[in-house]
């Protein structure tokens, strides 16, 4: 039997379905167009009731009937006022209009990449934060990373700037090791070349990891808002510290958060050592802590290395010496500690007697030692003794006669340092690249942040006493003689140089009794020898130790 064909429609009807669907959807279009002030209002008219009703239901049953009272009031001062309903109208439709408009939707969770990289750094902190016989942990294998990084912040190349750990009970976070080895992980699955911090809430069972920008190393040297007895330091993190000062960065005017070291007679850390890699600022350090100590007191400079560093430093006002050859360190420190013994027996007099203390024992008196691991080796090579044995008295007594001493040296030669040195000096630098063991055996304490591997001069850590582990940029103060430096921390630093008397005229040879040095008896040319006031150099005993350093 012959088969009939289909009707026509039938046969043409997927043709026809889809321009009925083209149509349809064009109409939708147009007519969403046209509705669409009206969808806007319909929109904002639920949220709006949506708002009032969970307003009306957190309102306490006892403040309900006030409300409705002041609601029938309004609805019936709005009816008698001229044109009210319809100005109330208005009103309405355009907070429903506001209410509903159409806003860019907020991110509220990771894309698809930052989803990856939580997910990895959860895997490998899986075999530090477990074990078998947790019943329900909360870091396995294929488990939600959701519960256990409770916040996270990327910046816009996908990088993790800031992420919060919860960890199990169990975890022995009270061992520095144990800590050590997350920070590690983080540090490394995070990505290298930042420097993180961490933040450790043993409490909660919480690690708060942030990454931390680089510090302003375009502070040069000038004058710091600071109280008598207070140095800068450099300066660290905001938030680090409860004080600002401000500080000229560059050509604008900003605050700093500044690392002040306190001396004087109360202070609990009345002397500094700094330790750090060739060229990593420590050198820099003690140039600006002479040119704060001078605005005040008076400055002994003896700089082991003999490089010259302290050379613009010769004849100013208030430096007593600036040594760098061994005869001279040697009768300098000699005189240091005759000096310091005066102190104390003029300032147990004048407390004895009711008396105020002399003028010349109130001025501070600063000793800044560069080096002296090379003076020693020197010292011990020529048979004489090591300078670091005459630092026992302004070390132990400094700090009641006003005497502040400020070592600085390399890693290599921490052996060489001597019991009194390590025990007196409290305030604790380290500048440069180093590891988190060395920063440890400096300081007495890690660093909360990762060490980077490359920081440029003068930026490091510093601890004073028993306080925390700060970060530090020294200030830019370079040898103002130095051409490869910049020209304008060059004038900053001779802006704040004071005055050299006499600067016109060759300066005088001093008498015997009128400086602390003495001349070499093997080679007279390392010696410089500058004026120093009579009423603060003991006569006496500078001839006892220039005849003895003659002798030798």
């Amino acid at each position: 039997m012959a088969r009939r064909p289909l009707p026509r429609i039938l046969s043409s009807g997927s043709a026809s379905i889809t321009r009925s669907r083209e149509i349809a959807r064009t109409a939708a279009d147009s007519a969403t167009d046209v509705l669409h002030p009206l969808i806007t209002i319909v929109r904002g008219l639920r949220l709006l009731a949506v708002s009032g009703r969970q307003k009306w239901v957190a309102t306490p049953k006892e403040r309900r009937g006030p409300k409705l009272f002041l609601a029938a009031a309004c609805l019936l001062a709005v009816a008698l006022v001229p044109y009210g309903p319809i100005l109330a109208l208005i009103t309405v439709m355009g907070a429903a209009a506001w209410k509903g408009r159409e806003r860019t939707p907020v991110k509220t969770g990771p894309d698809e990449a930052e989803s990856t990289r939580l997910r990895a750094l959860y895997e490998a902190l899986v075999p530090y934060f477990s074990v078998a016989d947790d019943p329900e942990p909360l870091f396995a294998h294929g488990g939600d990373w959701e519960k256990a990084f409770s916040g996270y912040t990327f910046d816009d190349d996908g990088r993790l700037v800031r992420l919060q750990v919860s960890y199990p009970a169990y975890f022995t976070d009270g061992e520095a090791a144990a800590r050590a080895r997350i920070e590690q992980l983080l540090h490394t699955k995070s990505g290298r070349g930042r420097e993180y911090h961490f933040a450790w809430d043993e409490e909660a069972n919480r690690l708060v990891m942030t990454v931390l920008g680089p510090l302003s190393t375009a502070v040069a040297a000038q004058r710091f808002v600071t109280a008598p007895g207070e140095t800068v330091l450099g300066f660290t993190d905001p938030d680090a510290v409860r004080r600002t000062v401000p500080v000229r960065d560059g050509d604008t005017t900003v605050d700093a958060a500044p690392v002040v070291w306190r001396t004087g007679s109360r202070s609990t850390e009345p002397h500094l050592l700094a330790v750090g890699q060739p060229g990593s600022g420590t050198t820099t350090l003690i140039r600006s802590i002479a040119l704060q100590a001078l605005q005040q007191g008076d400055v002994l400079v003896v700089d082991g290395s003999g490089t010259g560093e302290y050379g613009a430093l010769v004849g100013r006002a208030g430096v007593l010496a600036v040594e760098s050859g061994l005869g001279g360190a040697l009768a300098t420190l000699e005189w240091a500690a005759h000096e310091t013994e005066r102190r104390l027996i003029f300032a147990n007099r004048a407390r004895q007697g009711g008396h105020p203390l002399p003028e010349d024992i109130k001025r501070p008196l600063w000793i800044l030692l560069d080096r002296p691991g090379v003076l020693g080796h020197l010292a011990a090579a020529d048979g004489r003794p090591d300078p670091q044995e005459l630092l026992q008295v302004p070390l132990r007594h400094g700090r009641a006669a006003g005497v502040t001493v400020v070592l600085a040296d390399q890693f290599d030669a921490l052996e060489t340092l001597g019991e009194t040195v390590r025990t007196h000096t409290r305030a604790r630098v380290v500048l440069g690249p180093a590891s988190p063991e060395q920063i440890t055996a400096v300081l007495g304490a890690g660093p909360n942040t990762t060490p980077p591997a490359e920081v440029p001069p003068g930026r490091g850590y510093a601890r004073l006493g028993t306080g925390p582990v700060l970060r530090l940029q020294v200030p830019a103060t370079p040898d103002p003689y130095d051409e490869d430096a910049s020209e304008a921390h060059r004038q900053a630093v001779l802006d704040v140089l004071p005055e050299r008397p006499g600067d016109e005229r060759p300066v005088a040879a001093p008498r015997p009794d009128d400086a602390p040095a003495a001349v070499d008896a093997h080679d007279d040319r390392d010696t410089a020898e500058v004026p120093v006031a009579v009423e603060a150099v003991p006569a006496g005993q500078l001839a006892k130790a220039k005849a003895a350093i003659a002798e030798e």
